[in-house]
């Protein structure tokens, strides 16, 4: 294997920029707003329904890893469920430290246990990603129909503001560049350090296309299925802890997992701030939607954010650091066994 060559101070950097986003967007949700109220609300909430939202929350990781295992069997790799789960959950743990690390870190982790290729794992974990970007249209189609006023009032509210004509621009120089690859992918193979990363990228790609040659199309739809219901659930129940939020309908649960994923989406860590922030203007934007104050609305927002994030962190950091010595030890099962092999 080749060594990979580490830069602390990279590293190190980027940390300290994405703290300083999480700082960043936490002083724009929480400047002007009454802390007194917000403990209020806190300490009168019913904690049991946070209880199983978390539930919820583990669940969507064991989805997750059972799904992970269709996708990699076209390319003949059959791994255990519960290496799967350890090497998600530590993926979610890199990501706590440096936004998107946990994707790279997931693949090496899997290889570590299982000997999949890291390019062919990570090809499976981006279409991931795309599946989970056609889910979350599916939630925005959903809240479209349901919850059209709110969302109006979210952007009316917020600071996101979107540009169709630059939107079109980055989308036609990436379809462009992923033209002229193709078409000088030979050629650009002949030069030793662009064969390396297309080779890399011809891993991914096999990772990507697995989707199509899935022996079991059903149970990936159900496991993709399950994994948003829980989703939803972990971020609707929450609601029900608080008083001033019990009366939420399913509807409004589908504009919070929108609003939110939102919030997730900036690279700041664990998605302190930005999540806050996104769920502050949410909840003013279904409270004016209904009639009701946005300043109240943003209080229970930012009430909401400080029991739902924590929530998401706390089974992160869980399931992360007890991913270390299960990975360790699925690593010294894979090594004796190699050692008998080899006798």
């Amino acid at each position: 294997m080749e060594k990979k060559s580490n830069n602390p101070l990279k590293s190190i950097l980027t940390i300290v920029i994405s703290l300083a986003f999480a700082g960043f967007f936490l002083w724009l949700a929480l400047r002007g707003f009454d802390f007194p109220k917000i403990q209020k609300s806190l300490s009168k909430a019913n904690y049991l329904w946070v209880a199983f939202a978390a539930v919820f929350g583990v669940l969507a990781y064991w989805f997750r890893a059972v799904r992970w295992n269709l996708l990699l069997e076209p390319m003949g790799h059959s791994i255990s469920t519960s290496n799967a789960f350890w090497t998600i959950s530590f993926g979610y743990l890199m990501n706590l430290t440096i936004p998107r690390s946990g994707e790279v870190a997931r693949a090496t982790a899997l290889y570590s246990v299982e000997k999949v290729p890291v390019d062919k794992s990570f090809g499976t974990i981006i279409l991931e990603r795309v599946v989970d970007l056609v889910c979350m249209m599916g939630f925005l189609g959903l809240t479209l129909i349901f919850k059209y006023d709110a969302i109006l009032s979210f952007y009316e509210n917020s600071d996101i503001k979107i540009n169709p004509n630059k939107v079109i621009l980055v989308i036609s120089i990436l379809v462009i560049c992923a033209i002229l690859f193709f078409v000088f992918k030979k050629k650009l193979s002949t030069v030793p350090i662009l064969g390396k990363i297309i080779g890399f990228i011809d891993g991914i790609l096999l990772g990507l296309t697995s989707i199509f040659k899935l022996k079991q199309k059903v149970k990936f739809i159900l496991y993709t299925l399950g994994i948003w219901i829980c989703y939803y659930m972990a971020a609707y129940l929450v609601c029900f802890a608080l008083p001033e939020t019990s009366d939420f309908t399913i509807a409004d649960g589908f504009f919070i997992i929108v609003v939110g994923t939102l919030g997730m989406i900036v690279p700041a860590s664990g998605g302190i701030g930005a999540f806050n922030l996104a769920m502050k203007y949410g909840f003013m934007a279904l409270f004016i939607s209904v009639g009701k104050s946005a300043e109240f609305g943003g209080e229970m927002g930012l009430t909401y954010s400080f029991i739902s994030l924590p929530l998401q962190i706390v089974i992160m950091l869980t399931t992360g650091l007890l991913s270390i010595p299960m990975l360790a030890k699925a690593r010294n099962k894979l090594a004796a066994e190699t050692d008998l092999k080899s006798v």
